[in-house]
């Protein structure tokens, strides 16, 4: 079973409040306080349940018990290299590498991220459902943040729906690519194909873009590239640079010209966001694998900023 205790000090400010608005200007959600109001001693106050009505009162101490009997138990156990940037009792954030899936599907059931850390926390011997607040391609590498619990994965999904998880990309493109700008340009599916995107003025939902050229390198006409994202389309970024005459080379949907790499260089660089609990600003950055980096000669060293935990990050 999975159990996470959160104590909460009333201040001055959040007096007179009941439980039912405190919790919910925590961001839990109404279906995490419908859990809580059936979870025996789920809300206490030294001890003694609470009803969600009760009246808080300065300097008290609210605790919540989070309890979850499900378990990823569909998940096979896979002993795959897992690079784990940062971890606490809430949160972990996971350095993905090329050719790995997210989630199991056909034909992919036991060589995914969600294979990897089921197995992660079955060495460790504890539970685990898996709650991936962000996705990547396959072949996509970089930086993604996991949920350990039901009020972290609450919390950080309302974030990604308000776009406040700030993503930044590095890509390799093909050609020298203007210095900087922004396309706007709608994605839809393309008919037909349950994978493919292109630009469709007609019938896409809004994709915006920004970029900006790190570097370029004339032995093979590549440019670095930095992106930032507005939205959130699938195959955004990929689509984005093919639709103005850059692509991304070895990109086996858009370009697939495999001279140089094997696969879209497209790398999650940078993963801001607010911790779920602590409310701490957290930032880390993940070094570009080495195909890419052995094709534009440069080194994005890895960096942690995480006022929230005050210990250097651990890569495994």
């Amino acid at each position: 079973m999975i159990k996470r205790q959160i104590n909460y000090t009333i201040t001055g400010q959040e007096a007179g409040m009941t439980a039912l608005q405190f919790l919910k200007s925590k961001g839990y959600s109404h279906r995490l306080l419908i859990h809580l109001k059936n979870t025996p001693f789920g809300l206490t106050m030294g001890g003694e349940p609470i009803f969600s009505n009760r009246r808080l009162i300065e300097g008290e101490v609210l605790t919540v018990l989070l309890t979850e009997d499900g378990d990823s138990q569909t998940i096979l156990p896979v002993p795959l290299p897992l690079s784990i940037v940062y971890e606490d009792e809430d949160i972990l954030v996971i350095n993905k590498d090329a050719g790995v899936p997210i989630h199991p599907s056909q034909g992919h059931f036991d060589n995914t991220l969600a294979n990897a850390v089921a197995w992660y926390y079955r060495q460790k011997g504890e539970p685990f459902v898996y709650r991936a607040i962000n996705r990547l391609d396959r072949d996509t590498t970089g930086l993604l943040v996991l949920a350990k619990h039901m009020l972290s994965a609450c919390i950080l999904s309302d974030q990604m729906v308000k776009r406040l998880i700030r993503r930044e990309y590095l890509a390799l493109v093909c050609g020298r690519i203007p210095e900087a700008g922004t396309i706007d340009r709608p994605i839809g599916r393309v008919e037909g194909s349950t994978i493919e995107r292109h630009v469709d003025e007609e019938h896409g939902e809004r994709a915006v873009t920004h970029y900006k050229r790190l570097s370029y390198h004339p032995e093979n006409d590549l440019s670095l590239v930095s992106l930032r994202l507005e939205t959130g389309r699938t195959h955004q970024i990929r689509v984005h640079m093919a639709s103005i005459g850059y692509p991304l080379p070895g990109d086996f949907l858009y370009n697939p010209d495999y001279r140089l790499i094997g696969r879209q260089p497209l790398h999650s660089y940078k993963l801001e966001f607010v911790h779920p609990l602590t409310g701490l600003p957290l930032v880390f950055t993940a070094r570009l694998p080495e195909d890419m980096e052995r094709l534009c000669l440069s080194s994005y060293p890895v960096t942690v900023h995480s006022p929230a935990k005050k210990q250097p990050f651990c890569e495994q």
